[in-house]
């Protein structure tokens, strides 16, 4: 039986970034992990579908290579095989940069599948069999969550696909039914329609990507250029009968189930080689012994925290997408929670900050937004103003060819404070982070705007959108 100060329950970005923090407190750390290392994000998800997404971002471009004085074949394929060998190459790589680091802190990894059997006390079922019991005085909960599927169309992963098992196709599909517009079905869209598949999106609310933190202008135009890309949508509808004919789906289209009676509209019928199903994801809190602890969930299992990553057991701590969508399920929610519950296991006091925490979705284009939307900053109690400047007037986007999006700045029009930032268009992702430090350190419009940004650049829109801001557009 071995003695642990810290032991962390999951190995994914959250699970080994807490379990690393914790080691450079001076603590004794396990780490226990079912799967392979880097959990869903770098196996199943984040990772792979990058990877996916530059392939099919790049096949858009060379589509479009004689506008940048480039002769390419006129029919442009796909090896899927070398680019699963690729994908498979760079998760290799990753995980075996993961495992030296757990290494040069000094951390203890351990491959196996860990139950909670009392409070300070773990069991793990080990890859060959045995078991070995673990204590620990503090324990971080980092289990992830999964797919959750449809009863009436269940995975089988050779015609209806999670999120999980698309990433193992073997072929790409002449056509493809996501069912599913928010962040992840929406990026398979893209990447498919751009792969060479004729794609069908169909989501149930009246919008694509009906969270919180969508921008209603970002979700508009999103739509818009999935329509410039062929792709299907059907908004307000749901799958209402799906079955296989031979190599094929059968699938019908009915209304969706938010909608009242008299709103519901007739069926329609469609025929697809597969179907990806991304309707949401259900916590892998059952069967880690959370019962024998004491540790409280709610009544779909998503593990309860307060704002210092802290279950209801003092000792106990969570963190990532087992907290469920309360919080905000992301790799990089889950790796600043795991710092966060670490700092605070070694004494420190320290809580998460969710108001400062960027959105991305990497669909083509990108979007990415930090803080308030309209729709929240209109119940602050302030005067509100927002501003926007199109990608069109950018330099390096013209530079690029890739036109389409803005940016938006939200803030209070008294004190000109920062309040929320969406970018849709190029590289968004990557442009959010200085609207997540400007908000971070409350920073006004004017103090954006006199920031001086290198010319030409995709950052200029930030310039740009603040200058009109504070009342000096130049190019907006």
């Amino acid at each position: 039986m071995t003695k642990d100060n810290i032991t962390v329950l999951g190995g994914g970005p959250g699970g080994y970034v807490a379990a690393i923090r914790a080691a450079k407190h001076g603590k004794k750390v396990t780490l226990i992990e079912a799967d392979k290392i880097g959990g869903t994000c770098l196996n199943r998800g984040c990772i792979p579908s990058k990877i996916m997404k530059n392939t099919a971002e790049l096949i858009l471009k060379m589509k479009k290579a004689e506008e940048f004085g480039i002769v390419v074949p006129e029919n442009i394929t796909v090896d899927l095989n070398n680019l699963m060998l690729r994908k498979q190459k760079v998760i290799q790589n990753q995980a075996k940069g993961i495992h030296v680091l757990l290494a040069k802190q000094g951390i203890r990894y351990i491959n196996g599948t860990g139950k909670i059997s009392a409070i300070g006390c773990m069991e793990v079922l080990l890859q060959e069999g045995k078991t070995e019991k673990i204590q620990w005085d503090s324990l971080i909960i980092a289990t992830g969550a999964r797919p959750r599927d449809l009863a009436s169309v269940p995975f089988d992963g050779k015609q209806v696909y999670s999120s999980d098992d698309i990433f193992d196709i073997t072929q790409i599909p002449e056509s493809i039914t996501i069912l599913g517009g928010g962040v992840i079905g929406c990026e398979f869209a893209f990447i498919f329609s751009a792969l060479g598949s004729r794609v069908t999106l169909i989501e149930a609310a009246s919008c694509l990507i009906p969270l919180p933190f969508m921008d209603e202008e970002c979700s508009s135009i999103l739509l818009r250029e999935m329509k410039k890309m062929k792709i299907q949508v059907y908004l307000e509808k749901s799958i209402t009968g799906c079955r296989s004919s031979g190599n094929r789906l059968d699938v019908t289209i009915g209304p969706s189930p938010f909608l009242t009676q008299t709103e519901k509209s007739d069926e329609q019928k469609l025929t697809t080689d597969a179907m990806l199903v991304c309707i949401g994801r259900i916590p892998n809190s059952h069967g880690i012994g959370l019962e024998n602890a004491g540790v409280k969930t709610d009544e779909h299992g998503w593990i309860r925290v307060n704002d210092k990553m802290e279950t209801n057991i003092p000792c106990i701590y969570a963190i990532g997408d087992v907290l469920g969508p309360s919080r905000i399920m992301l790799a990089h929610s889950a790796s600043f929670e795991g710092m966060v519950a670490a700092d605070n296991i070694a004494g420190h006091d320290r809580t998460m900050r969710y108001d400062i925490l960027p959105n991305a979705v990497y669909t083509i284009p990108e979007i990415a937004s930090v803080g308030h939307t309209e729709k929240s900053a209109a119940t602050l109690s302030r005067n509100i103003q927002t501003h926007t400047v199109l990608f069109r007037h950018i330099g390096k986007a013209h530079v690029i060819n890739e036109i389409s999006g803005q940016a938006k700045i939200i803030s209070d029009s008294d004190t000109g404070k920062i309040l929320g930032v969406h970018i849709i268009g190029p590289n968004a992702t990557d442009l959010i982070a200085e609207a997540t430090l400007s908000i971070q350190k409350n920073c006004t419009v004017k103090e954006l705007a006199d920031t001086i940004h290198a010319h030409p650049t995709l950052s200029e829109i930030m310039m740009e959108t603040a200058l009109k801001a504070s009342g000096n557009p130049i190019h907006g």
